[in-house]
């Protein structure tokens, strides 16, 4: 019984093997010079990960049955040949014999035969498996910090079958004019308006990958022009000073040339994020004056000028210069005037 199985699995290896050799369409004939039956199903499509399953008809007076993936022999009747886990038989009967693969991968994707040996003759049925990819991005540039003026470059690349398509766009702050359906992103001379959260999108037939790099663009502070501040004696008042830099800036304050600390004669600094606050709780006589503000950082730096002045002063918009008049400059102004009527 052992070598009749045996002769039984080199007759399939050798009849099958020359069925591979042989040309599709070419007349292949048994013992009794009948032409052998030669049928081609529909192609199948499948996702990768899916099961699938594989089936032919059999007939009646089958004597030997066998399913290859190309060269190699899954199954011969009930005998596994194949060493894949994936693989097993479903259904073998005078009607069907039907076998299962689990967990469809792109390896399994090609030309898979039924071989049936009948009384009469052989008959094969085959089949071509396509084997389909979602995407997946592989290669993704990392979160970048640039300075403002270099020439930047993402990359994404991404597998998939089909092959997908990637698209390139900022989505935070959204901006339609800046996107690119290429794999490499190039934004020459970026300014600090560039930066943001940049979206990958890899897709095809079958699913949609998306992945986001962050792009940090470091530029010196720029300073808004300081509000001169009035404020009667004895009253609480605050200067303001605000930044933009990245990174955030850090700030200085001057009364003259020289440098006012935190605590220093009862004035508070606070700094949060862009905004510096400075801040004196009595304002005194002593307090009125021209105030400098300073924010530094690893790029450059920027200043403003800021007023604190009384109620006795005039100001003169808002750059941070003022002029006070005292009670006999007014006399003397006042005189002025009457002495032109003359």
């Amino acid at each position: 019984m052992k070598m009749a199985v045996a002769s039984w699995r080199r007759c399939v290896v050798m009849s099958l093997r020359l069925l591979f050799l042989l040309p599709a369409g070419l007349p292949v004939r048994s013992q009794g010079e009948s032409q052998s039956d030669n049928k081609q199903m529909d192609n199948i499509t499948i996702r990768q990960g899916e099961t699938l399953f594989l089936s032919c008809s059999q007939g009646d007076f089958v004597t030997h049955t066998a399913w290859l993936n190309r060269s190699s022999i899954l199954y011969a009747g009930e005998d596994k040949w194949s060493v894949d886990p994936r693989v097993s038989l479903v259904t073998l009967n005078q009607d069907e014999f039907t076998i299962k693969i689990e967990d469809v991968d792109l390896t399994d994707e090609g030309q898979y035969i039924c071989a049936v040996q009948t009384s009469r003759r052989p008959r094969t049925t085959s089949v071509h498996i396509i084997v389909q990819v979602p995407p997946k991005i592989v290669n993704l540039s990392k979160d970048l910090v640039v300075n403002e003026g270099s020439n930047v470059t993402l990359m994404c690349l991404a597998n998939g079958k089909p092959e997908p398509a990637i698209v390139w766009r900022i989505i935070s702050p959204s901006d339609d004019s800046l996107s690119s359906d290429n794999e490499v992103l190039e934004i020459p001379f970026i300014s600090r308006y560039r930066a943001g959260v940049y979206e990958c999108t890899a897709a095809n037939d079958i699913a949609v990958d998306t992945q986001t790099v962050e792009l940090t663009v470091n530029f010196p502070p720029s300073i808004s022009d300081g509000r001169d501040v009035g404020v009667t004696l004895g009253q609480r008042g605050v200067l303001l000073c605000e930044a933009d830099a990245v990174p955030e800036a850090d700030f200085e304050w001057y009364r003259d040339d020289r440098r006012i600390f935190n605590g220093f004669d009862g004035i508070e600094i606070e700094d949060d994020g862009p905004l510096s606050k400075l801040t004196f709780f009595n304002v005194s006589e002593a307090d009125y004056g021209n105030y400098s503000c300073v924010a530094i950082n690893k790029l450059g730096s920027a200043n403003t000028s800021i007023v604190l002045y009384g109620p006795g002063a005039v100001q003169d918009g808002s750059s941070g210069t003022s002029t006070v008049f005292t009670p006999t400059c007014l006399l003397l102004i006042v005189l002025l005037h009457l002495l032109l009527k003359f």
